[in-house]
Order: C-alpha cells, then sequence, then structure tokens
C-alpha cells in the first residue's frame, strides 16, 4: 500500500476527522492521481507561513493542518517556557482566515497558551 493511500485510510479510520472530510476522501479514492497529490506529503510551513491548495489530505489547507501546525508551535512555546507570553492571531482577506486564526486560538489556547485574536 503507498503512503498516500495509507494516510487517506488513516483518516478514514480515525474519529477525530468529521463525516464530511471522509465523504470527501471516499471520492478521492475513485481518482488515484488526485488522492497521492493530497496526501503523499504533509504541507510545509515556509517563509511565506503555511499555504497550500485548500481541500482534504496531509497536503491540503484545512482545519486538520492547521491544528497539527498550531500544535507544533505550541509545544515550541512550552518548551521555551513562555506561554503567559501569549500569541497574536491575526486575520487577512484569504479564503478560510476566520475559520483557520479560530482553529489557531483554540489549540493555543487548550495548551495553556494565551491568545489574543
Amino acid at each position: 500500500m503507498n503512503s498516500a493511500l495509507q494516510r487517506a485510510n488513516e483518516w478514514l479510520e480515525d474519529p477525530a476527522y468529521d463525516d464530511k472530510t471522509k465523504a470527501e476522501i471516499k471520492t478521492l479514492l475513485k481518482n488515484p492521481e488526485q488522492l497521492t497529490d493530497a496526501f503523499f506529503t504533509d504541507l510545509s510551513f515556509g517563509t511565506g507561513g503555511l499555504r497550500g491548495v485548500m481541500g482534504v489530505g496531509t497536503n491540503r489547507m484545512n482545519i486538520y493542518t492547521i491544528r497539527k501546525t498550531t500544535q507544533g508551535l505550541a509545544n515550541y512555546i512550552k518548551k521555551q517556557g513562555i506561554p503567559s507570553k501569549g500569541v497574536v492571531v491575526g486575520l487577512d482577506s484569504r479564503h478560510h482566515s476566520a475559520e483557520f486564526a479560530a482553529e489557531t486560538a483554540r489549540v493555543l489556547a487548550g495548551n495553556g497558551i494565551s491568545v489574543y485574536l
């Protein structure tokens, strides 16, 4: 089993993923090229931040990749011993900006980090 298919199946089996997401994955299973592109790697955080195609998968912008990336930031902040200093989370005009900012704030707050949204 290739790693993209394995990752997609992990999402399908995990109760943490919502039904709409699972339905979209099932649609992708019918198109191996799209499935591979969506799941072959993790979306990278670069100099411009976390950017990519919107959609389902580990290589896409969605609430799950936002949460995973934010948890990494939270782990770093806690390791530095500075959670009380807080994090400012801003919005812009891009699609889903408000939703992604809210998810970011939830993850940070859930880790005991002050958030200024």
